[in-house]
């Protein structure tokens, strides 16, 4: 499908999604250039690699000789590079686009939904490694043994997490679907839970006759969507699944393996094998990860949680694992909408934690528009947790945990931003 493309442009390329399409080309001998707004650990992979990354988006970045433009869905339409790349009449593929041409030709299992995707992805995909199945592999995070959000396979398997946001798993083309659960999330795009149960619904449309769905039936919201779809696969609900043992912690991640192990089944992995594979998971990037100790001996933990439900999970199993030491958690919320949107539900997500520091949003790819801010999110949590504070700056978290920390603290740096930054320098200081 790319015989013929000597050179890609990646506009985006930093993106956890988009760098693994990155690194695909270069395995394939291509040539790779690309740009982003800032430098981070993923676009100096790139460079590692021998790829080209221009920090900042120009027109001039983009060469004439390039043959393919490829561009995340966080991308604005007036993009310099994206619309020079349209004058000068090259092919151009969202991120999402050019993942189906890669699902069309190979046989495809996708992960979806609200929450779980990456970490149940990665759960099988370090299993199908295991099992000999040699997948290509996509993942929204770094497979802890392999260091990567990309592996290249030698059989036409292809193990992808599969997006919601604007719609995007729809240009998948799978043959096994997961869906892990459906929640309210990217309201900014969606508007209600209805318009994200159709979206499902439409993904769920898509698997054909001899493929198959796993969900769990017993979730109201997957089950919505079930009656929505055309369905001409065949349903497996994970639910039916029991007594898993694993490594990592909190009830979320058995109803993620229990995903897994029924996908593993169905590739012809024998269920004791599967069950075998799946117990030596050990977790992935920014997924409830040990980071280390401060000086003081406080442990210091971080994790991707960015909506409501991922961090009550999140929170509930930290409890489960340090059931008598303090909790402290350093909260980014991530997008003014989400924050705006789930306001309610953010407010009730940090029972679990003894003490919570909230930092100020992290745009991504909004603009601030002055309906929300940190401190309104403050305002809310104290309803619950009184032990809440907002603090702007992060040099003043960190002052603050140096002189406030005790032996065996826990910290818990949450948020899909950069606030794993502060239990780096809280380590390494």
């Amino acid at each position: 499908m790319f015989k013929n493309i000597k050179k890609v442009h990646f506009i985006g390329i930093g993106g956890i999604g988009v760098s693994a399409l990155a690194k695909m080309m270069i395995l394939l001998n291509k040539k790779i250039t690309g740009s982003d707004i800032a430098e981070n650990i993923v676009n100096k992979r790139i460079k590692k690699m021998g790829g080209r990354v221009f920090i900042g988006h120009k027109k001039t970045n983009l060469s004439k000789d390039v043959d393919m433009v490829i561009y995340s869905p966080a991308i604005k339409k007036d993009n310099p590079e994206l619309m020079y790349a349209k004058k000068l009449k090259i092919p151009i593929y969202s991120y999402p686009q050019a993942l189906g041409l890669i699902s069309k030709n190979n046989y495809t299992i996708a992960i979806s939904g609200t929450h779980g995707k990456t970490s149940t992805t990665a759960m099988l995909a370090e299993a199908m490694i295991s099992a000999k199945k040699d997948p290509t592999i996509i993942i929204g995070g770094f497979l802890r043994k392999q260091k990567d959000n990309f592996i290249q396979g030698k059989k036409d398997i292809f193990l992808v997490e599969a997006c919601e946001y604007k719609k995007s798993f729809l240009n998948l083309f799978p043959d096994i679907l997961v869906i892990t659960n459906i929640d309210n999330d990217h309201l900014d795009y969606y508007k209600n839970i209805k318009n994200i149960q159709k979206s499902f619904a439409e993904l769920i449309s898509r698997v054909p006759q001899d493929g198959f769905i796993v969900c769990n039936k017993k979730e109201k919201n997957t089950q919505q969507a079930l009656k929505l779809a055309n369905i001409k696969g065949k349903v497996i609900d994970y639910s039916r699944i029991k007594n898993i043992k694993l490594k990592v912690l909190g009830k979320h991640n058995i109803e993620n393996a229990k995903a897994a192990l029924s996908v593993l089944q169905l590739i012809d992995v024998k269920e004791e094998q599967g069950r075998k594979f799946l117990g030596k998971y050990a977790g992935t990037w920014r997924r409830f990860e040990y980071k280390g100790k401060t000086k003081k001996s406080a442990l210091i933990y971080d994790d991707y949680a960015h909506h409501p439900s991922e961090i009550k999970a999140t929170l509930q199993a930290a409890r489960e694992k340090f059931k008598k030491n303090k909790i402290i958690v350093i909260f980014q919320p991530h997008l003014y909408s989400r924050t705006k949107f789930l306001l309610n539900y953010f407010s009730k997500s940090f029972n679990q934690a003894d003490q919570v520091i909230v930092t100020d949003i992290y745009a991504a790819r909004e603009k601030d528009r002055g309906l929300i801010h940190a401190t309104d999110l403050v305002k809310e949590i104290k309803k619950y947790n009184p032990f809440t504070d907002y603090i702007s700056d992060f040099e003043d978290i960190i002052k603050y945990l140096k002189e406030n920390i005790k032996r065996d603290d826990v910290i818990i740096t949450i948020g899909a931003g950069d606030i794993y930054i502060i239990g780096d320098k809280l380590i390494t200081n």
